[in-house]
Order: C-alpha cells, then sequence, then structure tokens
C-alpha cells in the first residue's frame, strides 16, 4: 500500500530574524511562522540555508525549534540539520527529535567535502540517527557537495525513513530523472523558487520556499494551481511571481529575501555576519521589484 505523501505542499524555508543586537527575536519568529501557515503552508523549515543555519550556535537552534513546535502544534516542524562535524550533525538531530519536531531535513556537512564514500556515511549516520522521516537535501551550489541521482537512490534503499528529496541543483534535468527513479515512498520536492512551475511539471510534489516568507498566499496559490493541471492560471500567475522567486537565486539571496519581507512588512532585513545589509543601491533595486509586483498584484481566487 503507498504510503501517505508526509511532505506534499508548500514548506517555508522560514528565516531567522534578529534583533539588531545580533540575537533571535523569538517573538516575532512564532508570529511568522503561524501567519505562513494561516495562509495555506503545510509545515516550517527552519534552520536551513535561507535560515542561516550555519552561522547560528548549537544552543540558538534548539531554542529556535522550542519556540516553533510549541508555536505550531500539531503542524510539522522540519528543521535543517547541518554542522561542521557528523558528531554535531547527529546530536542536533537527535535534540530535534526530542523537542517535537516531526521530520528532518538533512545537510552534508558544512565547509568539508569529499567523495561519494565520505558524504554517505556521513548523511547514513545522521538519517539513522532518529526514526524520525528525512528529507535529502541536495544542494550543490551551497554545500560543494553533489548527491546524483544515484546516491539518492542508495540512501533511500538502505533507510526506510528517507522519504524525500529536496533538489536545489537548479537543474530541471535532475528533477525529470529523480521523478522517473524515486521509489513511491520518497518524494521530489522543489528547492529553488523560480523552478517551481518546471519542477511540478517534472514531478515533485513539494516546494520548499523562500519568498513564502513574503507572499504565502501567492506561493501556495501557484502551488496548488501547478499541482492541479490549471497550467494556464499557473504560468500568469507565475510569471507576475518570477521577479521576485528569481531573488531567490544568487549569493546574497538571505539579505534579499529579508529585504522583501521589510519591504512588505513582513519582517526586518537583518542578517548576521559574515553576512552584511544589502548596499543602498541594491536595497533600490528591491525595492523596484517590489512596488511593480505591487502594481500588478493579481487576485487569488
Amino acid at each position: 500500500m503507498t504510503q501517505p505523501k508526509f511532505f506534499e505542499g508548500v514548506f517555508p524555508a522560514i528565516t531567522t530574524p534578529f534583533h539588531q543586537d545580533g540575537s533571535v527575536d523569538h517573538a516575532f519568529l512564532r508570529d511568522h511562522a503561524r501567519w505562513m501557515m494561516r495562509e495555506g503552508s503545510r509545515g516550517i523549515v527552519p534552520l536551513g540555508s535561507l535560515g542561516e543555519g550555519n552561522t547560528l550556535e548549537e544552543s540558538e537552534k534548539i531554542a529556535i525549534l522550542e519556540t516553533l513546535v510549541d508555536a505550531l502544534g500539531d503542524a510539522p516542524v522540519i528543521p535543517g540539520i547541518g554542522s561542521l562535524s557528523t558528531q554535531g550533525a547527529v546530536r542536533l538531530a537527535r535534540a530535534a527529535r526530542d523537542v517535537g519536531c516531526q521530520g528532518l531535513m538533512v545537510l552534508p556537512p558544512y565547509v568539508y567535502t569529499s567523495d561519494w564514500r565520505e558524504m554517505k556515511a556521513h548523511m547514513a549516520a545522521v538519517i539513522s540517527a532518529t526514526e524520525l522521516p528525512v528529507i535529502l537535501y541536495n544542494n550543490p551550489i551551497a554545500y560543494r557537495t553533489d548527491f546524483l541521482p544515484a546516491h539518492i537512490l542508495e540512501l533511500a534503499g538502505d533507510h526506510p525513513n528517507v522519504r524525500a528529496v529536496k533538489e536545489s541543483s537548479a537543474d530541471v534535468r535532475r528533477a525529470t530523472a529523480l521523478a522517473a527513479a524515486l521509489p513511491a515512498h520518497v518524494e521530489l520536492m522543489v528547492g529553488v523558487d523560480d523552478l517551481l512551475l518546471e519542477g511540478v511539471l517534472a514531478g515533485a510534489t513539494g516546494w520548499i520556499a523562500g519568498l513564502v516568507n513574503a507572499y504565502p498566499a501567492e506561493s501556495v496559490r501557484l502551488f496548488d494551481l501547478a499541482r492541479a493541471g490549471r497550467l494556464a492560471e499557473a504560468t500568469e500567475l507565475y510569471r507576475w511571481f518570477l521577479p521576485l522567486l528569481r531573488l531567490d537565486t544568487g549569493i546574497k539571496f538571505v539579505q534579499l529575501i529579508k529585504q522583501v519581507q521589510e519591504e512588505t512588512g513582513h519582517g526586518s532585513a537583518q542578517v548576521r555576519a559574515p553576512r552584511l545589509s544589502l548596499a543602498p543601491e541594491e536595497i533600490g533595486e528591491v525595492r523596484q521589484i517590489v512596488q511593480q509586483a505591487a502594481a500588478r498584484q493579481p487576485a487569488l481566487v
């Protein structure tokens, strides 16, 4: 019997809000997550690339997870599990389970990358550290480790709790290959905002989204139209959304998306070093994109 699709739908890769002094703003985090859930999101994915997970201390990560689990009740909190070491990632995975998270998104190790033998050993240790369902996160652009379809199939075959793949290689051919090869219990999730429609057409059933932090209703509507095969409506909304979605694809995507949040009244542009706030000319470019989008805001029916 086919298992239910646990990771189907829109899952915001939630940004981490900071106070001016650099500490985590837990009150805003709580409210922001609840708002995105009310707009139709299926769960929340903290501590990933957009969540600036690699700048957070382990104690801060656990505190963030405690806040989100408490705020969202039964809604899934699926944290990114990343660390400099395998030991650290295993420890964080178990801490996430213990505070009530319902799944994990497992990243390759920060900084160090090598051959498949070493990367497989790292991923296997983290995946098997708990019984929670796991999303494998493939982002070779950010982490310099590329999990090829054969690697993903190997991990899925060895570990029954591997239930999804967040594919962020930005290669739609990779998504097509994975959709054709993955076993029925492993879902394909889009991990790059400006490939959402192409990813769903290739067979993706979930979206770990970035601009959802400012536009949750539009993100959910776009995903639902695409999944329903209503391509004319989905394409119209997608074309409106694309200038914003493309902000998810550059080196400064965290700063850009947080700036969009500030421009739309849904967060602060505050980031944590080594990231710096955008330069004035960059802020002006983001503001222009947001204003142009507002002038052509589609009706969501």
